[in-house]
């Protein structure tokens, strides 16, 4: 499944030693003696719960157990935890018409006010994870929930209520190798190599993304609003990625246990710089410009589950 072999090589200097591991039949190099090296996805939660960078509150992952299950890339232990993240996500308005341009059938797009839908534009930090710390953007379509048909508003006014949604993942930049290895060979999801950084403090948000020849893709900056403490597993957030893997339609369900956060609706005094890159070549293609929603997470823990057919779309030809 998967084989290690020691590495004195590191991302920068020998002040970062890493050990080289095979995945999917890729070899990467991860940190030596990070939480990969270690655990190779299955950890012991109890040490876990030690670790200070984690906290003691992890009963959240202690009700999902993980199994070694079969995948395209061989077997291995899942779902995928991730024990402390923070997030920042944008709720783009964005014209039907350029939404449907970029979505292959059967998805739709969902209506959120006559003539426009939504598009998620979300950047993450993971701080403890089972595959080490690494940050990545997502760009996102929201669609129809696959097999309702049900009126858009009502699907909307559902999706807010229970807290899921539906996406469809148009770019989703990482910046360690081994989470581009994954989700490329694992889900077949749009992964590639970029720098990019998301930091929060209590006075502001500072986010960006620089393509790997050293471009200014994106560029976020945004006045930390007031936070508030959730009480853990209150709010659960069930976010449902759609994609094709080996030409068969699947969903990724990823859910959030939010810990500190807040939200706010139309925001003006957010600034974006949008730069030659592809997340800001992709927005203005999308025609993504006025900002419905923030949602901040400056404490959240997620599990990513493995994919799941999505039987009513079986009679769908691709």
């Amino acid at each position: 499944m998967v084989s290690a072999t020691s590495s004195k090589m590191s991302d920068s200097s020998s002040d970062h030693p890493t050990v080289q591991v095979e995945f999917g039949g890729q070899k990467v190099d991860v940190p030596k003696g990070g939480y990969y090296d270690r655990y190779r996805m299955n950890p012991n939660l109890d040490e876990i719960a030690s670790d200070p960078a984690v906290g003691p509150d992890i009963d959240f992952f202690r009700q999902i157990p993980k199994k070694l299950v079969d995948s395209r890339v061989g077997q291995v232990y899942a779902p995928n935890f991730y024990y402390r993240t923070n997030s920042v996500q944008l709720l783009f308005l964005a014209p039907l018409d350029n939404l449907k341009s970029k979505l292959p059938a059967p998805l739709e797009p969902i209506t959120a006010f006559p003539g426009y839908g939504l598009v998620a534009m979300t950047f993450y930090s993971y701080l403890v994870c089972d595959n080490d710390p690494y940050k990545e953007v997502s760009i996102a379509i929201i669609v129809r929930q696959p097999g309702k048909n049900s009126y858009s508003t009502t699907q909307l006014l559902s999706s807010l209520w229970n807290q899921t949604f539906y996406g469809y993942v148009l770019a989703l930049p990482v910046d360690t190798e081994i989470a581009r290895v994954r989700g490329v060979y694992g889900y077949q999801l749009p992964k590639w190599l970029a720098n990019i950084s998301l930091d929060m403090d209590e006075a502001n948000i500072k986010a960006s993304t620089i393509t790997t020849d050293g471009k200014l893709d994106l560029a976020l900056d945004v006045p930390c609003p007031e936070l508030k403490t959730i009480p853990s597993q209150s709010r659960i957030v069930n976010n449902n990625a759609i994609n094709k893997i080996d030409e068969k339609w699947y969903q990724v369900t990823v859910q959030t246990n939010p810990l500190l956060g807040a939200q706010r609706l139309f925001p003006r005094d957010v600034i974006i710089y949008r730069g030659k890159g592809p997340l800001s070549e992709l927005l203005n293609e999308l025609g993504a410009w006025t900002i419905l929603r923030m949602d901040l997470l400056k404490d959240a823990q997620m599990v990513l589950n493995m994919p799941v057919p999505i039987k009513a779309f079986d009679s769908v030809k691709i």
